[in-house]
């Protein structure tokens, strides 16, 4: 199965335990992406990036981790963005942005549209969230979603995340539920937290969210909740499955991300969706260890590389 994430990659500094920042690079859905390859899933990346060193550190390091680059657009003269990571005494974490101006807000303009559709053409799974809807406004959605159509016709699937961010959709929450709304018709594999989808919509309570979720006709669903792990939902019914108990988070930056790719791999290596929210809440329980987005790869959880072989 090939899969290809669709979002942005941005410079990322986050706070040092000594002081100081950490220089990498991260992303929602480059994090997802990275989880997935080392997980040994074929998966691509596609965005617009700079002719920048930074840019190029970036293409370097996902090869390096096993991301594919075949639908990585440059664009001369840009720089891709940038945000730095606050982390509070709980390791709860926030984020400040400089990306008004970043390359990745054009893979949707209409001059590329024909040649990136044939791209795309040849994935089996998108992945995509609420984030990188962000990005591409209301016209850029459009053809997107044109792409996602024609896509799903052929037989491919979407995974999506709707990673509901207020600051990222410069407060208009109008256009972020128009926006997720219409992916949720798209959507065949959904990897939401539902504490982002409460703030957006207002649902009062995860139960009501999995019954909307299910008429929408959603296949299957891991609504993540936090410390209490995730609730499975398809045409069987739901199931909670408890959140590991043995790590003491320092950063919760990609806790979600992580999460996602662990539950997709597990998926697609043929696991049930109970095991796969197992293996799901160990890759996170691991990644918030460690500060910043990305975690070393030595520090994978040696039993998940195994369950999902």
């Amino acid at each position: 199965m090939k899969v290809v994430a669709i979002g942005e990659c941005m410079v990322e500094f986050s706070p040092r335990p000594e002081g100081g920042f950490m220089r990498s690079f991260g992303g929602d859905t480059l994090n997802f992406a990275v989880y997935l390859a080392r997980l040994g899933i074929t998966v691509d990346y596609a965005t617009v990036l700079g002719d920048d060193p930074f840019s190029d550190e970036m293409v370097a390091s996902w090869k390096q981790d096993g991301v594919g680059t075949a639908t990585v657009e440059r664009a001369p003269g840009r720089m891709p963005g940038l945000y730095v990571v606050h982390t509070d005494a709980k390791g709860e974490r926030s984020f400040h942005y400089w990306r008004d101006t970043s390359p990745a807000r054009d893979l949707f303009k209409p001059g590329g549209l024909p040649a990136l559709a044939k791209k795309l053409a040849k994935y089996d799974w998108f992945y995509l969230t609420g984030i990188s809807l962000s990005l591409y406004g209301r016209d850029g959605c459009k053809a997107l979603f044109t792409i996602i159509d024609a896509m799903r016709e052929r037989g491919a699937k979407v995974a999506f995340d709707g990673n509901y961010r207020p600051r990222v959709w410069g407060g208009d929450s109008d256009a972020a539920r128009a926006a997720v709304s219409a992916m949720l018709k798209r959507t065949d594999l959904l990897l939401p937290t539902f504490e982002d989808e409460q703030a957006l919509f207002g649902y009062p309570d995860v139960e009501a969210y999995a019954k909307r979720v299910l008429k929408q006709g959603v296949a299957e669903a891991a609504i993540k909740l936090g410390s209490k792990g995730c609730l499975v939902v398809n045409s069987e019914g739901t199931e909670m499955v408890a959140a590991e108990t043995n790590s003491s988070p320092f950063d919760t930056t990609a806790a979600g991300d992580s999460f996602n790719a662990g539950y997709m791999a597990a998926r697609l290596k043929g696991l049930k969706p109970v095991a796969a929210a197992h293996c799901a809440n160990r890759l996170a329980a691991e990644v918030i260890r460690h500060p910043g987005a990305i975690i070393p790869a030595e520090a994978m959880p040696r039993m998940l590389l195994e369950d999902v072989a």
